[in-house]
């Protein structure tokens, strides 16, 4: 570290082959999660009350939203369009989907998460909270690791 970056503070660059993969993998993920939500509204709105933390009135449009989002994020992330702000939206998604898990699994819930299969998918379990812990922390990296141009090594 030199004397400018003890100034401006120091600031994780990510390497243009670690981005792309970082890019594809949260993005191909949100992709696929979003897909059956899309395809069966009413399953992922029951995936959601399964839960018991959002009122009946915000079930429908949070089912009929969320996979819209998803979908919309993953494909900005793989593109590399609005990378950080789509990257922010995810971890901010990611956030949420982290404190309804910790949430079930305090309350002892036997649920499925809903996360890529509105029927018998993944339970709510220690391993999801902390594959999508690891998902948060490349999703922060892309949202405000800049990346670093020129050589690809």
């Amino acid at each position: 570290m030199n004397e400018t970056n003890v100034r401006r503070g120091f600031r994780p660059v990510l390497p243009v082959w670690l981005d792309l993969i970082f890019r594809l993998v949260v993005g191909g993920t949100f992709i696929y999660a979003s897909l059956d939500k899309i395809a069966n509204p009413a399953g992922f709105a029951q995936a959601i009350y399964n839960y018991r933390m959002l009122p009946v009135f915000l079930l429908h449009p949070f089912a009929l939203t969320l996979p819209w989002v998803e979908l919309i994020c993953g494909v900005a992330v793989i593109l590399g369009t609005w990378r950080r702000g789509a990257a922010g939206i995810v971890s901010l998604m990611n956030l949420m989907f982290i404190v309804a898990i910790a949430v079930a699994l305090s309350r002892g819930l036997d649920i499925s998460c809903g996360c890529f299969h509105t029927e018998g998918g993944h339970a709510v379990g220690l391993s999801l909270l902390l594959r999508d812990l690891g998902l948060l922390a490349v999703s922060l990296a892309m949202a405000f690791c800049p990346i670093r141009t020129g050589r690809i090594l």
